[in-house]
């Protein structure tokens, strides 16, 4: 997912120095920066979004707000009704986000209990488990958390759901361990390396990610 998005993006880059090229050379004239134009740095990104992440809650509102500012910047639409209307936009997102937030499917990870919650709130929270793991709640909400399961004892499938507004999450898995996220991201993201880890005996941890101004980091 990662390389496709690179490629995409390598690709509008090209296109632009193209264009910048032509321009300059007078072979052609494309007026790249248009009123507007930094709104495809969240229009485009957001397309690409839904057409390739499971989960199309950020990338539906992104879009909308995209699309709207564009609309002010031609001044097609006020600003002001722009304003009044991102707002309630990102509300509902948040508000969608939340009740999505426990998508693991209960037929991939059942009887999956959970350890005490980790809370950060304008504040840093670092946490190693070196003994058995078995699944836990991160809530960084303008802050950030560690968590590090590199030497936990996985002996089931566990789950984790977290939530990160306006913070950040890292969380460093074991190498013996599937990873399966599932993610709703309004303006954040989720950096997952892709693996898959053979044989009957390895377990899988599940991920659910809901990032509204942050971000969850896999390694």
């Amino acid at each position: 997912m990662k390389k496709s998005k690179s490629i995409v993006w390598g690709i509008v880059l090209i296109l632009i120095g193209i264009v910048l090229g032509g321009n300059a050379l007078d072979l052609f004239h494309v007026d790249v920066f248009f009123d507007g134009w930094w709104t495809l740095f969240i229009i485009v990104p957001c397309i690409f979004g839904l057409v390739s992440d499971r989960d199309k809650t950020g990338s539906l509102v992104g879009l909308v707000v995209g699309i709207l500012l564009l609309l002010s910047c031609q001044n097609i639409i006020d600003f002001d009704v722009i304003w009044k209307l991102i707002v309630p936009i990102i509300i509902v997102g948040i508000g969608l986000s939340l009740i999505l937030k426990n998508t693991t499917d209960k037929k991939e990870a059942k009887a999956i209990s959970c350890d005490d919650e980790v809370y950060a709130t304008f504040s840093a929270q670092k946490v190693n488990v070196e003994n058995e793991f078995k699944g836990t709640n991160l809530n960084a909400i303008f802050g950030g958390i560690e968590l590090d399961l590199s030497k936990a004892k996985i002996k089931n499938d566990v789950v984790i759901n977290t939530t990160a507004v306006f913070g950040g999450i890292d969380i460093k898995v074991p190498e013996d361990v599937n990873v399966k996220v599932k993610s709703t991201c309004i303006f954040g993201g989720v950096d997952d390396d892709d693996r898959k880890v053979e044989g009957e005996k390895k377990k899988t941890i599940y991920i659910n990610a809901t990032c509204i101004f942050g971000g969850v980091d896999i390694k």
